[in-house]
């Protein structure tokens, strides 16, 4: 049906609105989980034929089982020119790094850090972007040595933060530490920690509820992980809540990225 509202305008014409009724709503049953159409395919801009190639900044994160109970973690993060850029202390040829920095961590299987240092290989200031000064404290020398005692889990990043923001640290180095959480629940996953939940006495798989993809009443958990489907049961906690405690390396969740 069709409702109309009729009003007068200017010299006693007659305006009259005409209001279409909201098509019908998806059944309970819409298999992307609520009430919903299809969803459009990711929209990527497409790239431009003449763009030109500038700067590339890459950071690869490696993780390494030792074989005695303890993992290492490198990090590395590259920043690369395809120009000559002038630094203050010369000119660096194009091709070669303006940053070329390594972080690592020994971690063992509850996300506690052991030990830790950082290398700084290229870098626009030498003699003093790999020299930490008085601003380190008990660190000076490498001040990435401060992540000592922290965990991937609970509050790493802010911690980070506070401890390394500013002049207390390197930005790169800093920035690149906060994708370090969720890269060793990458390596920890199936190995370290029960993704699957199937087994009698398991906890719920982690992921479930910190994705769109895994919503705990969506296709996928119903078809993949049909244990754990609850439908329209999505935990809001997934998002705001701090990460669990780590008493057991199932029932860690990372913590929401900033």
């Amino acid at each position: 049906m069709q409702g109309t509202n009729a009003g007068r305008g200017m010299r006693g014409a007659t305006l009259t609105l005409r209001f279409r009724p909201p098509p019908n709503p998806q059944p309970a049953s819409c298999p992307f989980g609520r009430a919903c159409h299809p969803p459009d395919p990711m929209a990527l801009p497409p790239a431009a034929p003449s763009r030109t190639l500038q700067h590339r900044r890459s950071i690869d994160v490696e993780v390494f089982a030792r074989g005695d109970g303890l993992w290492e973690v490198d990090a590395r993060l590259n920043d690369v020119k395809t120009r000559d850029v002038r630094l203050a202390r010369g000119t660096r040829p194009a091709g070669e790094p303006i940053h070329d920095l390594l972080l690592r961590l020994v971690i063992d299987e509850r996300f506690n850090i052991l030990e830790a240092g950082s290398e700084t290989r290229a870098m626009p200031y030498p003699g003093q972007c790999d020299v930490f000064d008085k601003a380190a404290g008990d660190h000076a020398g490498d001040a990435y040595c401060s992540l000592v005692g922290l965990n991937l889990m609970q509050g790493f990043r802010q911690a980070v933060r506070h401890r390394l923001g500013g002049v207390r640290g390197c930005t790169h180095l800093s920035e690149m530490s906060q994708t370090l959480p969720t890269a060793v629940v990458q390596a920890f996953a199936g190995v370290v920690i029960d993704t699957r939940g199937d087994g009698e006495g398991s906890e719920r798989p982690f992921q479930i509820d910190r994705c769109h993809a895994l919503r705990a009443d969506g296709a996928v958990v119903r078809e993949h992980y049909p244990r754990w489907f609850r439908q329209g049961d999505v935990s809001s906690s997934a998002d705001t809540a701090p990460p669990a405690a780590a008493t057991h390396p199932t029932s860690l969740q990372p913590e929401t990225p900033p």
